[in-house]
């Protein structure tokens, strides 16, 4: 953005409100010290511009003492040593205050400078500086027509060093070189001569030249003190956001400590009255000390029966999901069979997809190696997907379960179904703790949502991928991967025993006899990652 122009804020996308505000908080910060300034910028960049005409002053000071000695003992040949030194004392004592000047400056704190008096005093102190070396450039020097480049190149020199060290002031670099240049034009001008003349307007042309680039550095500065402060305020901005994303990082992980001790205490005084509603309602259930004498007590053991088992369910699927995203779910892995493991679960949940008219299709590569892996984690990520394949499929739907190889030699597990289907947009919802779509909140079978998360991370838990496709009145298709690392091969079977050869001892190791080195030889092995 252009330093001083208003921000387009129709231009930018409707989510990008924190940028908007932060944009017009900008601008009517930046209207705001430019009405409080007296040069047009913020305050805060006078000051700045300021130091540095004062640093440049200071480090240019001996160039200037070496230059006003130089014209000095030349123009000696011209008007005489009492006039030239007369002209170089009073010269240096001029650039001796402006020097005294730019240390005071420097040394007072930035929140006690007072801008408009010191550029006042900067101004003032180049126009004397300009006028002392415009009486020294009209003395009689000007009577010799054979002086005239003399004249020229000291104007030169005195305007274009004066604007090189005043750039970043420029009222103050006009008042050092106009008057030099002045009385040069105007002395070339009273000689007559076409020469002379031509002279008068390469003075003024270079002083408009030298003026030009004092402007154009001083825009340079600025748009330079701008652009740092402009950093300086986004650093601000990013070290305050980052402040406030760790005090926030620290609530969350406070209240995620306080949530897991209450989730485990909870869970022990849950479970504990748990048990013994499941315990009794099972013996009223079953009627083992005899029949009620009201028939809908039995009915309403039942209920009560069901209604702790789904309770207990909903506890250990919370403190599953608590364990996974507190990082303290281990695995407790082995060699399994993926196709037993999802054989197993469809007989599990045959029985309640029959009462629903629902057809289950089992569709198994054969001899598939085992897998490294967690089976009760498996085993609740098929049951998961399973009951939610059941619970949104409609009478007479179909549900197919696949289990196979992979491109890369890994193992997948799919669950396919015929049900209502997942709005695209709603997929995230679902994947999410505690989510549901519309269509289970419309249905009669309405869970708690953590099914398909728990699967999921259950998933990257064993650095397998988890892919949900889903299309609305179509049906949803859950695919489960298994990465090639934990496939499980068995290495080829040992050759009939043969003389064993003169083993070689290797110094620290244990000494074998030959039965013990066959032992080792028929132990089984398994290797990984094929």
């Amino acid at each position: 953005m252009i330093p001083g122009e208003q921000p387009d804020l129709t231009a930018l996308p409707p989510q990008s409100s924190p940028v908007k505000r932060r944009l017009a908080a900008q601008y009517v910060r930046d209207a705001r010290d430019r009405l409080t300034s007296t040069s047009g910028t913020r305050p805060m960049f006078d000051v700045e511009l300021l130091r540095q005409y004062a640093q440049n002053r200071l480090s240019a000071s001996l160039v200037i003492l070496l230059l006003v000695a130089t014209i000095g003992f030349l123009s000696s040949l011209w008007t005489g040593a009492v006039a030239a030194g007369a002209w170089t004392a009073s010269v240096l004592v001029i650039h001796a205050v402006i020097v005294t000047k730019c240390r005071q400056f420097l040394e007072l704190p930035m929140s006690a400078v007072d801008a408009k008096a010191w550029r006042f005093r900067f101004i003032l102190l180049d126009l004397f500086y300009g006028l002392a070396w415009m009486f020294i450039l009209i003395h009689p020097v000007g009577a010799d027509e054979s002086s005239g480049t003399f004249m020229l190149f000291v104007m030169l020199l005195v305007v274009a060093v004066s604007s090189m060290l005043a750039s970043s002031l420029p009222m103050a670099a006009f008042a050092a070189t106009f008057p030099v240049t002045a009385a040069i034009a105007l002395n070339f001008l009273l000689m007559g001569s076409l020469r002379n003349y031509i002279l008068a307007v390469m003075a003024v042309t270079a002083q408009g030249y030298f003026a030009l680039l004092a402007y154009r550095l001083y825009s340079t500065t600025l748009a330079t003190i701008e652009a740092r402060a402009e950093k300086d305020a986004l650093i601000g901005e990013l070290e305050q956001a980052k402040a406030i994303s760790d005090e926030a990082r620290q609530r969350a992980e406070a209240a995620n400590i306080s949530k897991s001790r209450f989730l485990a205490q909870m869970s022990h005084e849950l479970r504990t009255p748990l048990n013994a509603i499941l315990g009794f309602s099972e013996v009223m259930k079953s009627e083992v000390f005899g029949e009620h004498a009201v028939a809908a007590y039995k009915e309403y053991s039942s209920d009560i029966h069901a209604s702790g088992v789904h309770l207990l369910g909903l506890i250990n699927e919370i403190l599953d999901l608590s364990r996974i995203e507190a990082g303290r779910y281990e695995l407790n892995e082995e060699s399994v069979s993926l196709a037993a493991i999802v054989e197993d679960c469809h007989h599990l949940l045959k029985l309640r997809a029959t009462n629903r008219g629902i057809n289950l299709h089992e569709v198994y590569e054969q001899d598939l190696p085992r897998l490294w892996a967690d089976e009760r984690a498996i085993r609740q990520i098929c049951l998961n997907l399973l009951s939610n394949a059941i619970k949104f499929t409609p009478q007479g739907g179909d549900i197919w379960l696949k289990v196979g190889w992979t491109a890369s030699g890994g193992q997948y597990m799919s669950c396919k179904d015929t049900g209502a289907g997942i709005p695209e947009e709603e997929i995230p919802i679902v994947l999410a703790s505690f989510g549901q779509g519309s269509n289970s909140i419309k249905s009669a079978e309405q869970g708690a949502g953590l099914g398909l998360p728990i699967a999921k991370s259950l998933v990257d838990l064993h650095g397998g991928t988890f892919s949900l496709k889903s299309k609305l009145r179509i049906g949803t298709e859950v695919i489960v991967t298994f990465p090639p690392e934990r496939v499980v091969a068995a290495m080829a079977p040992m050759a009939d025993e043969a003389p064993l050869a003169p083993a070689q001892h290797v110094p620290g190791e244990p000494i074998l006899n030959d039965e013990e080195r066959r032992r080792l030889r028929r132990r089984p092995l398994f290797r990984a990652g094929t």
